[in-house]
């Protein structure tokens, strides 16, 4: 990749270009009258840079485009398009990327450990991860998202989910929020509003009452609420209900099985022990295994037809399942622990000690199970059910940045294409949130989010994790910052003492190796 600086053309003909492009016009799609009154083109100086000679993989959908430029100012994508064809201003930054390939910068849409702001957070941006769903939105990791925002720390856009919500009997230690009546889930959603969460989080353990009173008290406040679905609720009557996203593929193997009825009689029948919480997670689980031999495709289509009806999408963190469905030595010896702090690393052990199946027979179920989950995702996301990308980072060998391309592969080893894996965290991820008019795609008029990648991500989806430079809102991440800031994570990582307060206050995230 070689930078440069040049162009000929006033700013005035710059702008004039921009406003009668009709390769630009076309491509934003009535865009332009925003990208031209932007803050960035109205600037005292033009902060102009083009990637140029790129192979492009917009995110549309649309055939990757050979040999083309993207003009970048400020944050803003305003131009993409044959390079002869750009008239560009005076002292603009060329950026030769020939040979490469272009894609919309990703979003880690379930990700936890942001308090870990000198580790997690440019971990997330040297993998091309340029914004990040945060599912626990705690007042350390607001902080984070503070600095962030303000310019202080150089990283991803955060959407923050609120503290998690769950009942009296919860998995979960400080700071989890615990309701016992509709009165008080109504007040945590008020209190979330308060403290400027992006979504509601709920959680496994709360009652039915409770779940009701967070989806109207949420809905009454124009706020989304996402999660675990609740245990005394099934995926059809919280979809129902407006839950926007459930975590995990928990449930759905028990909602597309001719056993349904009997699975949750046996859930309603089974009471939550204060004193071993994790006794009804375990049960959930197994009963979720043992349903996948009884998987009914007429069953799964009405369910899938009802989840696209109510636009309720499957967040799948295959990517978590895959750990702990593996014997508990596969990642002990992972090259990527280099960058994680030894209290981390220690946690990770001890959790997978105890979560991982160890003996033969439950290896083989575990794997078998995971092949199982990985088919019926492929027929939901068929079926049009909306499916977005993300890792649980922070649970165990969930690494922040990398594991968004074990994502990827994974999600493509579910019968996704390529493309479709990357759309997962990219345009549906956008779209997911709201965002699709100003974000997730390689188009004018949407942020400069951007990856460039040194192979081809189609040809083989495991290329996404040879990022060779990043843009994160307009700013150039090259490949020589790229090795400077992982050298800085590893120094990071092997300073930090354990254990420290940080894993004290996050560990809880993990739910005693439940996945959050």
């Amino acid at each position: 990749m070689s930078d440069t600086a040049r162009g000929g053309t006033s700013r005035r003909e710059f702008l004039r270009w921009l406003s009668v492009s009709g390769v630009g016009l076309a491509a934003a799609g009535g865009a332009l009258p925003t990208v031209l009154a932007s803050s960035a083109l109205a600037a005292p100086e033009l902060n102009v840079t083009v990637l140029t000679h790129a192979t492009v993989i917009d995110g549309t959908g649309a055939r990757p485009r050979r040999d083309t430029s993207v003009v970048l100012v400020g944050d803003l994508i305003v131009w993409v398009g044959d390079h002869d064809q750009a008239r560009l201003p005076h002292g603009v930054r060329i950026v030769d990327v020939r040979g490469k390939f272009v894609i919309p910068g990703l979003w880690d849409m379930h990700t936890h450990g942001t308090v870990y702001e000198e580790i997690f957070v440019p971990l997330y941006l040297v993998n091309g991860v340029t914004g990040i769903r945060e599912m626990w939105g705690y007042p350390e990791v607001q902080a984070v998202r503070e600095r962030i925002d303000s310019g202080q720390v150089l990283g991803p856009r955060i959407v923050m989910g609120s503290g998690i919500i769950d009942g009296p009997v919860t998995l979960l230690g400080p700071p989890v929020i615990k309701v016992s009546t509709p009165a008080e889930a109504r007040a945590a959603v008020r209190a979330a509003k308060a403290d400027k969460a992006d979504f509601i989080k709920v959680y496994s353990y709360l009652s039915r009452e409770s779940v009701a009173a967070i989806a109207a008290e949420s809905r009454r406040l124009g706020m989304p609420f996402a999660g675990h679905v609740a245990y005394r609720y099934s995926i059809a009557e919280a979809s129902a209900l407006g839950q926007r996203s459930f975590e995990h593929f928990f449930d759905v193997p028990i909602s597309t099985s001719s056993r349904e009825a009997e699975f949750r009689r046996i859930l309603a029948d089974t009471p939550f022990d204060p004193a071993a919480p994790r006794t009804f997670f375990d049960l959930s689980r197994e009963l979720d295994r043992q349903a996948v031999a009884s998987f009914d495709p007429v069953r799964a289509a009405a369910f899938f037809a009802r989840l696209r009806r109510n636009g309720s999408w499957q967040s799948p963190t295959l990517t978590v399942n895959r750990v702990m469905s593996s014997p508990a030595e596969t990642y002990a010896n992972d090259p990527r622990l280099t960058y994680m702090p030894a209290d981390i690393r220690a946690f990770w052990t001890e959790v997978v000690r105890r979560a991982a199946p160890s003996t033969p027979e439950a290896i083989v179920q575990q794997r078998e199970f995971f092949q199982a989950r990985l088919r019926l995702l492929g027929a939901m996301h068929r079926a049009g059910v909306g499916i977005i990308g993300g890792t649980d980072c922070l649970n165990p060998y969930c690494f922040p940045g990398f594991g968004s391309h074990d994502e990827l592969s994974l999600l493509v080893d579910a019968g996704l294409t390529p493309l479709e894996a990357i759309q997962t965290m990219t345009k549906g991820a956008a779209d997911y949130l709201g965002f699709g008019r100003s974000m997730g795609t390689v188009t004018p008029g949407k942020v400069a989010d951007l990856v460039v990648l040194d192979a081809n991500p189609l040809a083989d989806i495991r290329n996404s994790r040879h990022v060779h430079a990043v843009v994160t809102k307009g700013r150039l991440i090259t490949k020589a910052q790229r090795e400077r800031m992982l050298a800085d994570v590893e120094t990071a990582a092997n300073g930090t003492p354990g254990p420290t307060a940080r894993l004290q206050r996050a560990a809880p995230q993990c739910g005693c190796h439940a996945m959050t």
